[in-house]
């Protein structure tokens, strides 16, 4: 049966941290300066509102919502880097970057999962995957970057120290302290 404008009792609100988490390490470095992952995330968020007042999605799960919210921020996305790339529309780098964010969503799944709950609990993941997205964004801008390059883009430390201009130690000390305070954050959440 569809809901309305909630998702399994949840406004589509809550789904913002995810989004703007997604946004982010989607984002080139080189567009960070032209584009805000907010500013993504609420045009997706914007679009969502729109198409269920207008009655042209329905969806029975949490993990359908958060499919069709991947799939508006890829579109969304694309759109904008198109506004500041030159050249025609690239189909390749549309699906590209739609994989590339179920590629990321997957990672952010397996990385909870790894850890907290069986593959077959998927409404309880859904709900691990937001609060999740909502600690990550009350970390320190530097902790947050570091563990999104290694656990959702799946970046090496090295790799990590030579964008972020540190050293190796630098970045495993931000990942240490980082995991830490995430920890820290997920267990004071209901």
């Amino acid at each position: 049966m569809a809901h309305d404008a909630q998702a399994g009792g949840r406004p589509l609100e809550a789904y913002r941290e995810y989004l703007r988490l997604l946004a982010r390490i989607q984002l080139d470095s080189c567009l960070r300066g032209k584009l805000d992952p907010s500013d993504v995330a609420q045009e997706t968020l914007l679009k969502a509102h729109q198409a269920i007042a207008a009655q042209t999605f329905r969806w029975q799960s949490d993990a359908e919502m958060a499919a069709w919210l991947r799939k508006i921020l890829a579109n969304t996305l694309t759109n904008a880097v198109r506004k500041f790339a030159t050249g025609a529309r690239d189909v390749y780098r549309e699906r590209s970057l739609e994989a590339s964010l179920e590629e990321s969503s997957a990672r952010l799944e397996a990385w909870l999962a790894a850890d907290q709950s069986p593959p077959d609990e998927r409404l309880l993941r859904q709900e691990r995957l937001l609060h999740l997205a909502e600690a990550l964004a009350g970390l320190p801008d530097d902790q947050r970057t570091a563990l999104e390059m290694l656990h959702l883009q799946g970046h090496c430390v090295d790799a990590i120290a030579n964008q972020m201009g540190r050293s190796a130690t630098a970045v495993a000390g931000l990942l240490r302290r980082g995991m830490k305070k995430l920890r820290q954050l997920l267990a004071s959440e209901p």
